[in-house]
C-alpha cells in the first residue's frame, strides 16, 4: 500500500520543487496531450530541456505500444515508456515490447462473466500489446487504431493465447464511484481502473498499476521516489501520483487527482506540463523574470 503522505498543497505552475526532480513521469491522455492529441511545440521544448539537464522522462500510459511509439518521437522521448496502465514495457529506441504484467486469459474470461452478470449491457474487447480484439457491442474503438479486429462472439476474445495485457469493459452506463467500487467489490483477481471515455473501464492483473510499473524502473535506475516527479489526470494515475515524491495534477485533472496532488498546473491546454518543467529546470536567474 501507498506510505502515508503529507496533505496535498496547491502551487503557482512556476513554483519550482527544492531540487530538480531525476525522473520525470508523465501520463499523456488530458495530461501531456492537448485534447486534439498533439503535443505542442512548448511542451516538445520542455521536456528537452529536462533531458538536456539530466532527467529521464518516461510516458507512463493507459495506451498499447503501438500507439505511443509514434507519439514519444513526436515529443523527443526515447529510452522506455511503460504501457497499458503498468502491464507492457515499450523501448522506444527498438521498438521491443516486453508483457511485465500479463493478465491471464482464463482471469480476464471470469471477469468478463461477472461484470456481465452485474450488468448485462457490458461488452468486452482485450489487448494484447500488438493488437486488440474487440467483441460484439464495444462501442469505445479508436478510429485511428488499425491494429484492432472484430470478432463475432465474446468467447472470441479468448483465442488471443494463454495471456493477455488488459481487459476493456464498456457499457451505455457512464462510470461512477458506486459502479467501480461494485466491481471491485465483484473482481478481486483484478485491478479495475478508470482512465477517460464514457463507460469505459480496463482491467488488468492483480497488482498491476503505473506505480508498480514506474517504481521497478527507478529501482533499476537506482532513483528514490522523493526524486520522481509524475503528472497525472486521472484515476489510474493515482497509485503513481501517491507514489512519487512529487504528484502534479492537470487543472483539468479529476477530483480525486487534484485532492491527491501537491501541485496544481495549468491544463493539458494550456501547456501544465510544460509550465512545471520551464520552472523546475530553468536556471535561477532565469526565473526572476517568470510570471
Amino acid at each position: 500500500s501507498p506510505p502515508t503522505r503529507p496533505s496535498p498543497t496547491r502551487s503557482s505552475p512556476t513554483r519550482p520543487p527544492a531540487t530538480q526532480p531525476h525522473v520525470i513521469a508523465v501520463d499523456l491522455d488530458g495530461t501531456l496531450l492537448r485534447s486534439d492529441h498533439t503535443v505542442s511545440p512548448r511542451t516538445v521544448a520542455a521536456l528537452a530541456l529536462a533531458i538536456r539537464c539530466g532527467a529521464r522522462v518516461v510516458a507512463v500510459t493507459a495506451r498499447p505500444p503501438r500507439f505511443v511509439q509514434t507519439l514519444a518521437a513526436t515529443a523527443g522521448l526515447t529510452g522506455v515508456a511503460v504501457c497499458g496502465n503498468g502491464a507492457t514495457d515499450l523501448d522506444l529506441d527498438t521498438g521491443e515490447v516486453r508483457i511485465t504484467g500479463p493478465l491471464p486469459t482464463a482471469v480476464a474470461r471470469r471477469a468478463a462473466a461477472a461484470s456481465t452478470a452485474a450488468d448485462p449491457t457490458m461488452a468486452f474487447a482485450v489487448e494484447t500489446g500488438h493488437l486488440a480484439l474487440i467483441g460484439p457491442g464495444y462501442r469505445h474503438v479508436a478510429a485511428r487504431d488499425s491494429d484492432r479486429v472484430a470478432v463475432p462472439t465474446v468467447a472470441d476474445l479468448w483465442s488471443a493465447g494463454p495471456q493477455l495485457v488488459k481487459l476493456l469493459a464498456w457499457s451505455p452506463a457512464p462510470v461512477t464511484d458506486a459502479r467501480l467500487a461494485q466491481l471491485r467489490t465483484l473482481l478481486p483477481e483484478v485491478t479495475v481502473t478508470w482512465s477517460g471515455g464514457n463507460g469505459m473501464l480496463e482491467i488488468n492483473a492483480a497488482g498491476v498499476s503505473k506505480a508498480g510499473a514506474l517504481a521497478r524502473l527507478c529501482r533499476q535506475w537506482g532513483v528514490h521516489p522523493a526524486s520522481v516527479t509524475a503528472f497525472g489526470d486521472m484515476p489510474n494515475d493515482l497509485p503513481m501520483l501517491r507514489w512519487a515524491g512529487t504528484a502534479v495534477a492537470m487543472a483539468n485533472a479529476h477530483a480525486d487527482v487534484l485532492a491527491c496532488a501537491h501541485q496544481v498546473t495549468a491544463s493539458n491546454n494550456d501547456d501544465g506540463v510544460a509550465l512545471t518543467l520551464e520552472a523546475a529546470f530553468t536556471p535561477e536567474p532565469a526565473q526572476q523574470h517568470i510570471r
